[in-house]
């Protein structure tokens, strides 16, 4: 593990937040793996597709997000996130509050690396 690794990591973290609440889904899906698992804290697992159909579609609409990391471990070409988020957004159509601990997944691809999982799990 780099000191240069974990800097990328944590830039493209931030990255793909801003991206999310800045409504650019083409930058999301920038730094995501084609075979994104994103699951969501209703249990909901999302592909890339069906992720960036609901965001584009206005069913996902992040207001604010902020999201504190807590630990990067990177094994070989995996780098794990493990995090925190908490924000505001509607879904549906309903306002909710996020309170979660966050475990992101990242792949060295090439020369740098892509978002291929993410699961949430809300803070009891």
């Amino acid at each position: 593990m780099t000191d240069v690794d974990v800097d990328r990591i944590t830039e493209l973290e931030n990255a793909r937040f801003d991206a999310m609440v800045a409504g650019d889904f083409d930058a999301f899906a920038a730094v995501c793996h084609p075979d994104l698992m994103y699951t969501h804290s209703t249990a909901v697992t999302d592909t890339l597709e069906s992720y960036l159909r609901a965001c584009r579609e206005g069913f996902y609409v992040y207001h604010r997000v902020e999201h504190p990391i807590t630990r990067i471990s990177i094994v070989g070409d995996t780098a794990l996130v493990l995090g925190e988020m908490h924000g505001e957004l509607t879904v549906g159509g309903a306002a909710k509050e996020l309170h979660n601990v966050t475990l992101a997944v990242w792949a060295r691809q090439d020369a740098d690396w892509k978002l291929v999982g993410f699961q949430p799990t809300i803070k009891p």
